[in-house]
């Protein structure tokens, strides 16, 4: 049997951070223990809402936040507010495979425009690797809101 896999960020703002890479990933936050939400019930006023009657003071309600894959294939996302800044390149990363499965000829479009729609939500493009067959296909290099590097593969 595997081990579950959940990968974890350190982040100034754990709400924001979850809210760029909820979108990012077409992931969605879960809702809180014990609460079931009807269909198209907001899970983040389900989570105020829970952490109101847990009494959790105003000024730690943003400790942390957590996105699940809908379709419960990918790991967990996991959020924790820490007081230390970024320091250093990651020696980790995620690698979107944002065009999987499209032919060679429309891949760095494909990543194009999902750059572009990344860019409008909050990263940064850093730069680009152009195609260099037979051992890369080409990727993009990304920071989140919070400058965690990334590649759009």
């Amino acid at each position: 049997m595997s081990i579950e896999l959940q990968v974890t960020f350190d982040a100034h703002d754990p709400a924001a951070l979850s809210l760029f890479w909820r979108d990012a990933l077409d992931y969605v936050h879960p809702p809180p223990p014990g609460v079931e939400l009807a269909p198209g019930d907001d899970p983040l006023a389900a989570w105020d809402a829970f952490l109101e009657r847990m009494q959790v003071p105003l000024e730690r309600r943003n400790d942390s936040s957590a996105l699940v894959d809908p379709d419960g294939a990918g790991p967990r996302i996991f959020f924790q507010r820490v007081p230390e800044g970024k320091t250093a390149k990651n020696r980790v990363h995620l690698d979107l495979r944002a065009a999987a499965g499209v032919p060679p000829e429309g891949r760095m479009d494909a990543l194009e425009a999902v750059c572009e729609r990344h860019v409008a939500a909050g990263a940064t493009r850093l730069r680009r690797h152009e195609p260099a067959p037979p051992l890369s296909l080409g990727f993009i290099v990304m920071q989140d809101p919070e400058g965690n590097e990334y590649c759009l593969d």
